[in-house]
């Protein structure tokens, strides 16, 4: 059995390696950027080096690092997780020329089936079907359009390398084509650094299923059952359970029999999965499916399988890396009950999902009894614009798929998270909705109903409740009252201590919006606020208060997050309003592209650039008709949230 290994990963994945190591008596050594300093998984390991600065291309990339830091500390062997190098076959090629041993399969079998044009190759060889489209060599944009053309659209193009929908874009007219090209083929570099990708086209209303299979250096490949991942966002996934609602016998076993062909055709070893579109939406044996793609590492979304089979899928990792056969055969593998899992992640639905950075003020998870967390954040964590913006996974595992959906909403809403805004008002929106209990469901569910999925929850309870707590912090600290903008009867000095109540305006703002709230003031100091009947209704209502610094109070009430600050009215902030013509960066990250430069007229809607965080592309757009007389910024630059990225003077 291995001694020591290198988890060349970060966040919860590293967590959840380490905790199977200490189970099986293996000791850990953890790797760390700038931005890690004191993180979680840093703490969770017996051993940690530093690697380099924040970007990931300084750090987590870095193979010659990685490969340094297992030979410094002694470790035998480096498990990748996923993401960053887990699916770069120049990993296991150097550890194997460093005389360590790879937690994975091999560079060559890697090649075969982690890239989408390889893999699509090997299939058609084994006979499994596949969706049309263009998986060649031509890359150039005229070629590939034509490709598209022939496919016929809509398509979809797909980076040949990675997974998470990084470097994929929907294609719906020939109109399109040339711009999606080039963002797609931008991301997946940025991301992959392989801008290589495939068209294919786009399956009608598909399931999204995959198979976890597993191979050990014996020839033996065995699968672990299916998943349904059906519902994502941008082709990046949101839920995913197991096993798949609806899913007939007879499909299920074609499909996990296709899977085991397909990685024994490349004597596959280690943790695989094989992902599947069955059109149209139900699962039954005469369905049309097809392969789409083939990771050649541990899912994020593995603890689904996990918990139906009682395995351990890290163990088998680290078995099958140390030479041993499979633990199980085939028939010894059964599934019980149902599981479903949730990314929790530091993003505002209500804002198109932008990521939202910063530290984590609080993090108080559901209880332990109730769900499985998984998690490389606690109390006082940063979430980075520099990484994934997934905060913990949730796993509930119950006898029966409704109550686990049900569990598992409470669970998210239940959950305190303090500081940077985060999806769960959305998730649990989308575990109570009708067709997904009924399992009608496919890829574009949430996609047709997003604005409602995502709209912001009423905020009036939570102000009712919190109002005079953030007022009393204010009055309290006699700088911030000096240079507040608040009005308060204390300095209107009319006599109305004499009195029993005044009713005054007060501005605050909520969730960066300036609202004008009427406040009711005693004599002794407490101030509320006349909430609307809906705030006051019967259905119960937990809610957290959080005072991280004068000024700002976090109010966490079912799941929601409401944040009080004095308003201010800098320069600045005005000319940043709407009607103005500051372009400026929503959030810290690297200008991945401008489209304009000093002396170009535009429109309102226009492009103006992309700024690229949290491995996601974000376009920010004109907001007046002019001419751009500004662009402090070059492409490349890193810019923090707030930064001048080009300034039009209005026509």
């Amino acid at each position: 059995m291995l001694k020591k290994i290198l988890i060349a990963n970060r966040g919860e994945i590293a967590c959840r390696i380490a905790r199977t190591a200490a189970r099986m008596s293996i000791a850990t050594v953890a790797v760390y950027s700038d931005a890690d300093r004191g993180a979680l998984h840093v703490r969770a390991c017996d051993e940690a080096v530093h690697i380099g600065a924040s970007p990931a291309t300084d750090s987590y990339l870095r193979i010659d690092k990685i490969i340094a830091a297992a030979k410094a500390t002694g470790a035998d062997a480096i498990h990748p997780g996923y993401g960053f190098l887990s699916e770069n076959p120049e990993l296991p090629e150097a550890c194997q020329a460093a005389g360590l041993i790879f937690i994975g399969p091999t560079a060559k079998a890697m090649r075969a089936l982690g890239g989408k044009a390889a893999a699509k190759d090997i299939a058609i060889k084994a006979g499994v079907p596949v969706v049309p489209g263009y998986q060649g060599d031509k890359q150039d944009a005229k070629s590939l359009a034509r490709e598209a053309a022939k496919v016929g659209y809509p398509v979809m193009i797909k980076a040949i390398a990675g997974g998470g929908g990084r470097g994929m874009r929907l294609v719906e007219s020939e109109a399109e084509m040339a711009e999606m090209l080039d963002s797609a083929q931008r991301e997946a570099q940025s991301a992959f650094g392989n801008a290589h990708v495939l068209i294919e086209k786009v399956v009608v209303r598909p399931r999204h299923i995959e198979v976890q299979v597993f191979g050990d250096s014996h020839g033996n490949v065995v699968h672990m059952f299916e998943r349904d991942c059906t519902l994502q966002r941008r082709n990046q996934k949101v839920i995913e359970e197991a096993p798949a609602p609806g899913m007939s016998a007879a499909l299920r076993e074609k499909m996990c029999a296709a899977a085991v062909k397909l990685a024994g055709a490349v004597n596959y070893t280690g943790a695989g999965t094989v992902e599947f579109l069955v059109e149209g939406g139900a699962l039954v044996e005469t369905a049309k499916w097809y392969f789409i793609e083939m990771n050649t590492r541990l899912q994020v979304e593995h603890p689904v399988t996990e918990e139906i089979t009682g395995l351990d899928l890290v163990e088998w990792q680290f078995r099958v890396a140390a030479g041993e056969v499979l633990p199980l055969k085939q028939g010894a593998i059964t599934m019980r009950g149902h599981a479903i899992e949730v990314r929790l992640c530091a993003e505002d639905p209500a804002k198109g999902f932008m990521p939202s950075v910063g530290k984590i003020e609080v993090f108080e998870a559901a209880r332990a009894d109730a769900v499985r967390v998984e998690t490389g954040v606690e109390s006082g964590s940063a979430v980075s614009p520099y990484y994934d913006s997934m905060i913990a996974k949730f796993i509930v595992h119950r006898e029966d798929r409704k109550t686990a959906l049900a569990v598992l909403a409470s669970a998210t809403l239940t959950t305190i998270v303090a500081g940077p805004r985060t999806n769960q008002t959305f998730l649990a929106r989308l575990l109570s909705d009708a067709r997904v209990g009924d399992g009608d469901m496919d890829t574009g569910l949430i996609g047709r109903d997003i604005d409602a999925l995502s709209r912001r929850p009423d905020s009036s309870r939570a102000l009712a409740h919190g109002i005079g707590t953030w007022l009393a912090h204010l009055r309290d600290d006699a700088e911030i009252a000096a240079r507040s903008p608040i009005t308060s009867p204390w300095n209107l000095h009319d006599a109305f201590q004499m009195g029993g109540q005044r009713h005054l305006p007060v501005a605050v703002l909520v969730d960066d919006e300036v609202q004008i709230l009427d406040v009711s003031w005693n004599v002794d100091g407490r101030a509320s606020m006349a909430a609307s009947a809906a705030a006051h209704g019967s259905a119960p209502y937990r809610y957290f208060e959080h005072r991280p610094e004068p000024g700002v109070l976090h109010i966490v009430a079912d799941g929601a997050q409401t944040t009080l600050r004095k308003p201010t009215y800098d320069a600045s902030d005005i000319e940043d309003g709407a009607a103005t013509g500051a372009i400026r960066a929503p959030i810290n990250g690297r200008v991945a592209k401008l489209f304009v430069s000093v002396g170009a007229a535009v429109l309102k809607g226009d492009k103006i650039a992309v700024v690229e965080a949290m491995k996601m592309e974000h376009v920010i757009t004109a907001a007046i008709d002019g001419t751009i007389d500004k662009v402090p910024v070059a492409e490349g630059a890193q810019v923090t949230q707030g930064t001048l990225l080009a300034h039009i003077a209005a026509a």
